[in-house]
């Protein structure tokens, strides 16, 4: 990674819903521009670090050194009257000051990040929630790793991984400390140290149940219940969520994914998706869906006494039967 970019090269921000994602680029961002060198990083994270703390490690000259590494962590936290003197800052920095900010889920002060930009770089940790997003990420970290995984290996790791990516980081160190900087790595190599299988996104549970495939939802729906650590009643939101957008479709005058994707209140793709399964499954199945989903809610609640897993199990072989028919 290279992570001096942007005019002067003097902030960069990190976003990240991933907690570990973003340390891992924070890390690594900080070495880079202290030169290995903690004596000139000063951190600043807690609640009771204030704007102003920030502001005065920024203004610091260096000490025995010819810059000085300012982290400032979680600064979405900041209010719109509490960040103006850091926006001050910003439009003059110091030369010898690198501002590194990190900021997590929660909405990011616009001001703040269009600051960055002018003189800096906003970088984002994590990969992205669509599947070409997720695959573009994965590429890019493991062209930069220490060992190389022949293409069998990669294509394993994204299927074993799923969303858990947060893990990739640690697994690439651990590979390069066992096998050496620049090893090849195949699929044999690489299986004793990858784990247990991450999660996987909603889409895979849902495009395996259109298409009939039980083996493929099954093995979905305990990936996201297991790796995911989703919990039963959440997972049954989602499908609630993604039925009810057939259900709406199905029954409206729509012409196409602009006018499904107005309806619904989703982006186009997904809209078109929901629009092309509703038409495919017609407004028998779709409503059978719904009955389907309706029972296992209840059951779920306690009503068959079933264990969440097998309740949503039955439920899975079942919506597959139903694409199937």
């Amino acid at each position: 990674m290279s992570p001096v970019s942007g005019p002067g090269g003097h902030a960069w921000l990190v976003k990240g819903d991933d907690a570990v994602l973003v340390g891992d680029v924070v890390r690594r961002l900080v070495t880079d521009l202290s030169g290995g060198d903690s004596l000139c990083v000063e951190d600043l994270g807690g609640d009771d670090v204030s704007v102003g703390s920030v502001v005065e490690a920024c203004q610091t000259p260096p000490f025995l050194g010819d810059r000085r590494v300012v982290v400032a962590r979680d600064v979405a936290r900041f209010s719109a009257d509490d960040i103006v003197p850091l926006l001050a800052w910003l439009v003059a920095p110091l030369d010898t000051t690198r501002l590194v900010m990190t900021a997590g889920p929660g909405r990011l002060n616009v001001k703040l990040a269009n600051a960055v930009k002018k003189v800096g770089t906003v970088m984002e940790s994590g990969p992205g929630q669509s599947r070409g997003d997720r695959a573009g990420w994965l590429d890019r970290q493991l062209a930069a790793a220490p060992v190389r995984l022949d293409r069998a290996a990669a294509r394993r790791l994204a299927e074993h991984l799923g969303e858990d990516v947060s893990r990739l980081a640690a697994l690439l160190e651990t590979l390069a400390a066992t096998y050496g900087q620049g090893a090849r790595v195949g699929l044999a190599e690489l299986e004793p140290y990858w784990g247990g299988a991450g999660g996987v996104p909603p889409w895979e549970l849902t495009d395996a149940l259109h298409t009939g495939q039980a083996a493929a939802a099954l093995r979905a729906l305990h990936r996201m219940l297991d790796g995911g650590a989703r919990h039963p009643l959440a997972l049954m939101a989602t499908l609630h969520t993604h039925y009810a957008a057939l259900l709406r479709v199905d029954g409206a005058d729509v012409a196409g994914e602009a006018q499904a994707a107005e309806l619904l209140g989703m982006a186009p793709y997904p809209a078109k998706k929901a629009l092309e399964q509703a038409r495919r499954m017609g407004s028998a199945r779709v409503g059978r869906a719904v009955e389907l989903l309706a029972a296992a809610d209840v059951d779920l609640r306690g009503a068959s006494g079933l264990p969440p897993q097998l309740v949503l199990e039955v439920l899975v072989a079942r919506l597959c039967a139903l694409a199937r028919r």
